[in-house]
């Protein structure tokens, strides 16, 4: 596949600092598995539909499950945003939710219970 995600070298250097050491056994390559876990949540897909490219879809779902119990990505994303040095905060809210057509006031017009 040619549309695979990969980590250049600069954005792996970046990230570098916040991986855990690692204990005992090495840890299997680490740019190809943060490659694989950004793919399937990019594309919103099952750790089972991931490319082989990326390795066993287990090793990307462990890896992603140890690491977020850790906190580590959260870590990551905070000290990203740290090094931009943005002082003030600007969030929009895209959102877009359809109302059943029972949650709306109806009720009251057509003889319904008056709350």
């Amino acid at each position: 596949m040619s549309d695979l995600f990969w980590l250049t070298d600069a954005q792996m250097a970046r990230l570098a600092p916040f991986f855990p050491r690692s204990h005992g056994k090495p840890r299997v390559e680490d740019r190809r598995v943060l490659s694989g876990i950004i793919f399937i949540n990019r594309n919103g897909l099952r750790w089972r539909d991931a490319p082989a490219a990326y390795g066993p879809h287990k090793t990307l779902y462990s890896r992603w499950k140890r690491w977020s119990e850790k906190g580590i990505f959260a870590r990551m994303m905070a000290g990203l945003a740290a090094e931009h040095g943005e002082k003030t905060t600007v969030m929009i809210d895209a959102t877009y939710l359809k109302a059943h057509r029972t949650a709306t006031s109806m009720a009251a017009k057509k003889g319904g219970v008056v709350a």
